[in-house]
């Protein structure tokens, strides 16, 4: 999904239909409060009171994308940008902003703080969905190991202390030994570690998390 932020309302319309003509899912938002409204549900618990562990984002499984206006009335786009950085939104969702001239030390600024791009105004339209397809593939590949953390999380305390060990190469019963435990037990976690983790060998489980 493509978030397009911006309060200039006939920007907004020239960017969507751009996206419309790439065949590019879009949404668009006339201030960074409607968008993190809509992209960081922890905002809502804040308002509502709830106070849950763990937040459930709903990041598009073909990629996500923000088109960002620098300046903006109410929040700033480089305020939204912080607030997505402190709560790791960014890591997901690649950030290419829209500046003005005045606006470029800015700009050059947030990509050193993690910002996918930048674009001056007047921009390329082609190159910047150019960028957009590239943001979408870099969001992508963020997704798929972001995957691999949260199977890592699933893991016990011994199921990762086998599991170190079997990266490293060691056999059941040389890990077995090393925790001073039987080797049927270490065959239960290995087989707990590979359903978790998706996989099937530990030269696939190895690959995920070289």
């Amino acid at each position: 999904m493509l978030h397009i932020v911006d309060d200039d309302a006939d920007l907004r319309e020239s960017l969507l239909w751009m996206a419309m003509s790439r065949q590019i899912p879009a949404a668009s938002y006339a201030s960074g409060e409607d968008f993190l409204a809509v992209v960081d549900p922890s905002l809502k618990q804040v308002r509502s009171g709830r106070n849950k562990k763990k937040i459930k984002y709903n990041f598009d499984p073909n990629g996500d994308c923000v088109l960002l206006d620098v300046r903006m009335g109410g929040l700033s786009g480089v305020a939204t940008f912080e607030h997505m950085i402190a709560k790791r939104l960014s890591r997901r969702i690649p950030v290419i902003f829209i500046t003005g001239h005045g606006d470029v030390p800015m700009a050059v600024d947030v990509l050193k703080h993690g910002a996918f791009d930048f674009f001056e105004k007047p921009y390329d339209d082609n190159a910047l969905f150019d960028c957009v397809e590239k943001a979408f593939l870099a969001s992508i590949d963020a997704g798929k190991l972001a995957a691999v953390y949260d199977r890592l999380d699933d893991l016990t305390l011994r199921e990762r202390e086998v599991l170190n060990l079997i990266l490293v190469g060691k056999m059941n019963k040389v890990i077995a030994d090393d925790l001073g435990i039987s080797m049927r037990t270490v065959e239960v976690h290995r087989a707990n570690i590979f359903d978790k983790m998706e996989v099937k060998t530990a030269v696939e489980l190895a690959g995920m998390l070289k």
